[in-house]
């Protein structure tokens, strides 16, 4: 799995929630939408794809600096080669119209953040669950599960990691 979010505090929420599932997975972590992108597409600090696998999974974030969650989702579903890796956006906002453009731009899924760590849980214990036992999905996600490696940037590195 590959969070995109600018807030740290979210990572580590997630990284916890997750470990509380019982339900191992790796996970990275990057701090915007370009670095998204540059990850995706084996870029800059991303280039090595063996450090940087294909996620099985992305948890993105709309309100990001430098590129948003809206603009990154638009580019991944519009690139053959990213299209087809299923997003689950993942943020503060219930406002029905970035639901709306969300399901217009290519996401998978919309998920508000919940601010009770047990609903952080328990909303984390079905998504892994739904997107990792229950939904078939093509064999090259299928090949190993995702270890990534954290973005080269000084806030996340160290982040990667598997609970």
């Amino acid at each position: 799995m590959l969070m995109a979010d600018d807030d740290l505090d979210d990572y580590y929420l997630l990284r916890e929630a997750i470990r509380a599932t019982g339900t191992p997975c790796g996970i990275g972590f990057v701090t915007n939408g370009q670095e998204l992108l540059d990850y995706l597409l084996h870029e800059g600090e991303f280039s090595d794809r063996h450090s940087h696998p294909k996620p099985d999974l992305i948890l993105l974030d709309l309100n990001m600096p430098l590129m948003d969650g809206y603009s990154a989702l638009g580019k991944m579903k519009s690139n053959p080669g990213t299209r087809d890796i299923p997003v689950v956006v993942f943020t503060t906002s219930g406002n029905p119209d970035d639901i709306e453009k969300c399901y217009r731009l290519g996401a998978n899924s919309f998920i508000q953040k919940p601010a009770d760590f047990n609903d952080f849980v328990r909303i984390m214990d079905t998504l892994m669950r739904y997107w990792f036992q229950v939904v078939s999905l093509p064999d090259k996600f299928n090949a190993g599960r995702f270890t990534a490696q954290p973005a080269g940037n000084a806030v996340a590195q160290g982040l990667s990691s598997e609970v």
